[in-house]
């Protein structure tokens, strides 16, 4: 994989790991193989934003065939800077349906207000690979997300 999408992946992986408390190195370029068709994750429109700076963001997912855990990742972007901040994660069942997805996360409520967002919502496999465990990327998705308050 090359190109700007690389570096965000690389990113995505890091923070999947630190929600399961590992560190990972850096995926090699092969284990970052295309996303089949049938495995998906898409961001809703809109998200929610508290007083103290608790975000909420939404989407679906869908993903089939993993041998690892698999979590739904997602950041924000406030659109300066080159800051993302890592908006909770969620444990994936990957039976080929489309599941809903959810995650919440305190961003500093200096950051982030109301408003467009650039969020990021990524399926990342963490895969046993010789006593390593390693990201596999089954989907991302980046939009543009309105964040309103509640």
């Amino acid at each position: 994989m090359s190109g700007p999408a690389r570096p965000v992946l690389v990113r995505a992986a890091a923070c999947a790991a630190l929600l399961l408390g590992a560190a990972v190195a850096a995926p090699p370029a092969a284990s970052a193989a295309p996303a089949p068709v049938h495995e998906t994750v898409t961001v809703d429109s809109e998200g929610r934003i508290a007083a103290d700076g608790t975000v909420t963001l939404s989407g679906t997912y869908s993903c089939l065939d993993v041998s690892g855990p698999v979590f739904v990742g997602s950041s924000v972007h406030p659109g300066t800077g080159d800051t993302r901040y890592g908006v909770g994660g969620t444990l994936a069942v990957c039976d080929g349906e489309t599941h809903a997805w959810e995650n919440t996360g305190r961003v500093p409520s200096a950051v982030l207000k109301a408003g467009s967002v650039d969020v990021e919502a990524t399926l990342t496999e963490l895969r046993s690979a010789g006593g390593l465990t390693l990201p596999v990327f089954h989907a991302v998705q980046q939009r543009e997300v309105t964040l309103v308050r509640g």
